[in-house]
């Protein structure tokens, strides 16, 4: 039996001791940390204290430049503070510590970059908001959005607070510009409309403090644009701007530039209208001015306008019944109406104008007769003829009946009337005129049928003169 050869144990290698950590410079560690990115952290090694540190001030910052909260920059000074602080304590418990210039040089440079550049940002911050403000309270809207434009990330990060007032400025002064275009639309188009959204707007801005100036730049630009070229749209603007009431703003600023454009709007535009022959509306334009303004120098030609455009508007509605008049009984001749530029009735002849039947009146002269109501100093209905008078009765006998003669009696054309004058619509005298004529001729021709009664009654044969003289009274005071 063989056996093995005796191996003896062999000692065991002894493990490395470990490394100590390397000496650390707490001034060195603390202005890494003042950097407020976790720098100090990375000097100790501790990686995961350099990844809170770094995730602890993107998310203050985040939230600084977003809500523009001073509570957030607080917060952030305190996790500055505290990050410096945990870097000295944390580097001080270290046993070995040393002097390392190099690491203090570094982190000095960095800390001291970081701090001076959210100063100058800050600075500057302050400087653009000056700017702001100043445009703001110059009312120059536009200077105003161009510095607030010159805000950058940078100065949101170290001066959220500072720039956020600026963004209210640019929010109002687009409102602003909004404004303005409205009410640019309501001058081009005289639209009230446009005009009470613009001043609405003007309101809500200055209501928020510190708009005043630019409101009452946005405004003045408005209102020197006052009056418009038309001026029924000028009319219509001013009359809204007069009966906005006081607002005790800078809006009632409109008042005055209404006082002294409505005027002259209203009788222009009472003047177009008249051309257009919109007579009420012109009437109604001169009477606002002789109602609002009546110690204004125009307002003896308002007088004359609502004067003009009253008889226009009365001449209108005479035409109008005339045109349906079909007979005695229908248009003017059943709801006269006056005219007050009429001629006046007065002694002499005074033209007429004859409606109704025509058979007799169409036989009056030409100096008589009218077909002009302007012209007219009276209106004449003539209702169809009837029997007047009875004239003469006279025996006739025709080839049928020679024993038998038919009395026929002759009256006179009686021609009721209806008479007015024109200028006040009243109803004259006479109200009825006969005209006489020849009677019992020596041949009378009539029509029958298949039964002969006779002519019956007749009127008298009338003549050109018979007429006129039958109808002097009427035209001839």
């Amino acid at each position: 039996m063989t056996l093995p050869a005796y191996d003896p144990p062999r000692p065991p290698i002894p493990a490395e001791p470990p490394r100590p950590p390397a000496p650390a410079d707490p001034l060195a560690v603390a202005l890494g940390n003042a950097t407020l990115l976790g720098i100090g952290h990375l000097l100790l090694r501790r990686w995961r204290l350099a990844a809170i540190a770094v995730l602890g001030t993107a998310v203050l910052l985040d939230l600084t430049a977003s809500t523009a909260g001073t509570w957030y920059e607080i917060l952030l000074l305190l996790w500055w503070a505290a990050g410096i602080a945990h870097g000295w304590f944390l580097a001080r418990r270290r046993p070995a510590q040393a002097v390392r210039r190099g690491q203090r040089a570094g982190t000095l440079a960095l800390a001291l970059a970081v701090l001076l550049t959210a100063v100058l940002l800050r600075v500057d911050a302050y400087g653009i908001e000056n700017r702001v403000t100043e445009a703001r309270e110059g009312g120059d809207c536009e200077a105003a959005v161009a510095a607030q434009g010159e805000v950058g990330w940078g100065h949101r990060l170290a001066g959220a607070p500072v720039v956020e007032p600026g963004d209210a400025v640019v929010a109002a002064c687009r409102r602003l510009d909004g404004a303005a275009a409205t009410l640019a639309r309501a001058a081009r188009r005289g639209s009230t409309e446009d005009l009470g959204r613009g001043f609405g707007t003007l309101a809500d801005v200055l209501n928020e403090p510190g708009n005043e100036q630019t409101v009452r730049t946005v405004l003045g630009t408005f209102l020197d644009g006052l009056p418009t070229d038309d001026s029924c749209d000028t009319a219509a603007l001013t009359a809204w701007l007069r009966d906005r009431g006081p607002s005790h703003d800078v809006l009632d600023r409109s008042a005055g530039t209404a006082a002294r454009t409505e005027p002259a709007a209203l009788v222009g535009c009472g003047d177009h209208l008249m051309t257009e022959d919109a007579w009420q509306q012109a009437r109604t334009h001169y009477q606002r001015l002789l109602d609002t303004y009546p110690d204004d120098a125009r307002a003896d030609e308002a007088r004359d306008g609502v004067r003009e455009a009253t008889l226009a508007i009365e001449l209108d509605h005479v035409r109008g019944l005339v045109d349906n008049t079909y007979g005695a009984d229908s248009g003017y001749c059943s709801k006269p109406a006056k005219y007050s530029g009429a001629p006046p009735y007065r002694k002499g002849t005074n033209r007429a104008l004859f409606l109704g039947d025509s058979e007799y009146t169409d036989q009056l002269p030409g100096s008589w007769r009218t077909g002009d109501p302007a012209k007219a100093a009276l209106v004449v209905c003539a209702d169809a003829a009837e029997n007047g008078s009875a004239v003469e009765t006279c025996a006739y006998e025709n080839d049928k009946s020679k024993y038998l003669p038919h009395q026929v009696t002759f009256y006179k054309v009686k021609i009721p009337l209806k008479v007015y004058e024109l200028r006040t619509g009243k109803r004259l005298d006479p109200r009825s005129v006969q005209i006489g004529g020849g009677s019992c001729p020596s041949v009378l021709r009539y029509e029958y049928y298949m039964h002969d009664f006779g002519p019956g009654d007749q009127f008298v044969s009338t003549s050109k003169s018979g007429v006129r003289n039958a109808f002097r009274p009427v035209v001839v005071r």
